[in-house]
């Protein structure tokens, strides 16, 4: 459903900071709620109607709904007959920082478009699906409700969680944090550092000497008989373990759903993937470790086909130069214990079983804004003392002191003498400190989108000929070429998947126009891209075709000028179509039907 009308308008008419001044919560230094994200995106919509359209894909399981927003020129042609990139953010709870990447991408192409060359060549010749915010019921939770840590999707509140007897979250000094606490405890696991009293460090196996403590969550406990209790994790749910490939039920997989789809929020961007076979490219932010994800979740890199592991290191490398972070298998690089893998994930899903090559990118990395190196990518480890300590400072430099809450005693109604403290895990550990880190690290994902969107494939026609048989039969013969770096069924996996439409061409023309022996509509396969051409020179290699000739023989009326269209079309690479205008006398005018502004004049080729 429309949220707007589009209406063409001109970007280059509007003074780009009023329009910014009239778009409400547009700003990079802080966080959205649901509310805020709603009115920034009707806002975003009215100040550039032309080229923005908001959709209203479902409703999230307590009732917010789901924003999808379109930014294409409808000058150039719909959108539907465009190769479309896809991006999402915030399918996790606490993942709120990859939101703002999201508003910050189509606020770059909107903003930019006519002054920038790629943005505008983007909006003309694409179209682009953002959807900022996956999961609104999680994301409203921990930024309106004390936290602590969890990967859920709204499913209860604070407190309501479905789990057993135990240590249960709670703010109970009410100062709006859940924290941690920490109490002394001979047989506790944990010890002050001597460096700095606020670290607490493991202890070693034959430490016996000195003051122990344990620390837990910050919370009350449920059904607690006055001995050890056990700290359950909460039975929230994982909007990202409910896809419908390679799924688990829950009884093997934590989140998996009660059936594949069975998340209304996982439903609707699903549904709307598979409403939009144009989709070229996806691109999924998520907000822990700063690495670029890719392929495969559940199987070791051996399950590629064809050449596709080489595609995703030629995408992944644009990522990798424009935000410094790592490209990684989650299989292989991401998964410490290979028993327990993730299954029924965004990612094996989109290009397991639809062949979009697709990207999954976690933002930040606290640590290396620390300046701690590391060896692995998977951030649950234990650190060093120096590491940990180099946390603390890092908070007390950048943050003043505002990510670490001391040390504080508070009289606990079950355990007695305690003290809270500890991370504030939402704007340290989840997500950068929005004031510090957000604007650019929004900046240059959004730099790495638009480039693997540029790499779509791209149909061209040209080379129209009309050739003399006999008397008043003719051939004519277009070529239809692709001119981008993806070849038209995008990957090996599409392939093997069936997933992959092929080129189509097809020659239409007034009832006195005969086919003599081809039809109308011929079907060419699939073009390759640059990609494919871009192995090792072999002189025994068997070249892909970027270009095919389609070819009709055809009667045409006697000594009458004759206009013909021909439209090629595959929903990776979008449509195009040229007029073929024969004059009496047999010559031919070959003109495309629609010219992008970025383009420049195609009528010669």
């Amino acid at each position: 459903m429309l949220y707007h009308e589009c209406a063409v308008v001109s970007i280059e008419t509007f003074n780009l900071n009023i329009v910014k001044q009239q778009i409400r919560h547009l700003s990079f230094n802080r966080y959205l709620t649901s509310a805020q994200l709603s009115d920034l995106l009707v806002d975003l919509v009215a100040a550039y109607p032309g080229f923005a359209t908001l959709h209203r894909i479902g409703e999230s399981h307590q009732g917010r709904t789901i924003w999808l927003l379109e930014l294409t020129n409808p000058a150039t042609g719909p959108a539907h007959e465009k190769p479309g990139y896809y991006i999402d953010a915030n399918i996790h709870a606490e993942e709120i920082s990859g939101t703002s990447v999201v508003v910050y991408t189509a606020w770059y192409l909107l903003s930019r478009y006519g002054i920038d060359p790629l943005p505008t060549r983007l909006l003309d010749q694409q179209v682009f699906y953002l959807v900022p915010r996956v999961n609104p019921d999680g994301a409203e939770i921990v930024q309106t409700l004390p936290y602590y840590e969890w990967i859920g999707n709204g499913r209860y509140l604070p407190g309501e969680e479905q789990f057993g007897p135990g240590l249960r979250y709670a703010d109970i000094n009410e100062d709006g944090y859940i924290l941690d606490m920490r109490f002394p405890d001979s047989g506790g696991e944990w010890k002050a550092s001597q460096q700095d009293e606020r670290l607490m460090l493991p202890r070693t196996p034959d430490d016996v000497d000195g003051t122990f403590y344990r620390v837990v969550p910050e919370g009350l406990l449920v059904d607690w008989d006055g001995g050890d209790f056990s700290i359950p994790r909460p039975q929230d749910g994982n909007l990202n373990r409910n896809f419908p490939s390679n799924w688990v039920p829950e009884s093997q997989q934590y989140g998996a759903g009660e059936h594949p789809l069975s998340e209304p929020e996982v439903a609707a961007i699903v549904r709307w993937i598979l409403d939009h076979p144009n989709i070229a490219g996806m691109q999924c932010y998520h907000t822990h470790s700063g690495v670029i994800l890719r392929p495969w979740l559940t199987f070791p890199d051996a399950h590629f086909v064809g050449n596709d592991k080489l595609l995703y290191e030629l995408l992944g490398q644009m990522g990798v130069e424009e935000t410094g972070y790592p490209l990684i298998s989650v299989y292989e690089d991401f998964t410490p214990d290979k028993n327990l893998q993730r299954y029924g994930s965004s990612i094996d899903w989109s290009f397991g079983a639809l062949g979009i090559p697709t990207f999954s990118t976690e933002l930040w990395d606290v640590f290396s804004a620390a300046g701690i190196e590391r060896e692995d990518y998977y951030p649950l480890r234990h650190f060093s003392e120096q590491d940990q300590h180099k946390l603390l400072c890092w908070q007390d430099e950048k943050l003043d002191g505002d990510g670490f809450m001391p040390w504080t005693p508070f009289d606990h109604p079950q355990l007695g003498a305690v003290e809270i403290g500890g991370w504030k895990r939402l704007f340290t550990f989840r997500n950068p400190p929005p004031s510090h880190y957000l604007e650019a690290m929004a900046e240059a994902n959004c730099r790495f989108t638009l480039r693997h969107a540029a790499s779509a494939p791209r149909l061209r026609l040209r080379n129209c000929r009309l050739s003399a048989i006999a008397g008043d039969v003719y051939e004519i013969s277009v070529e239809v070429e692709n001119i981008g770096f993806l070849p038209t069924n995008l990957s090996d996996q599409a392939l093997a998947m069936n997933a992959a439409t092929p080129v189509v061409v097809k020659l239409s023309g007034p009832e006195t126009l005969h086919l003599l022996t081809d039809p109308a509509t011929q079907e060419l396969g699939h073009l390759a891209g640059r990609f494919s051409r871009n192995q090792s020179y072999s002189r025994f290699y068997d070249w892909p075709l970027s270009a095919k000739t389609a070819r009709w023989t055809v009667r045409l009326p006697a000594e009458s000028a004759v206009r013909l269209s021909v439209c090629a079309e595959c929903p990776k690479a979008g449509t195009v179509r040229a007029d073929l205008i024969i004059d009496s006398d047999r010559t031919i005018v070959f003109r495309p039907a629609v010219v992008p502004a970025s383009e420049g004049d195609l009528s010669a080729l």
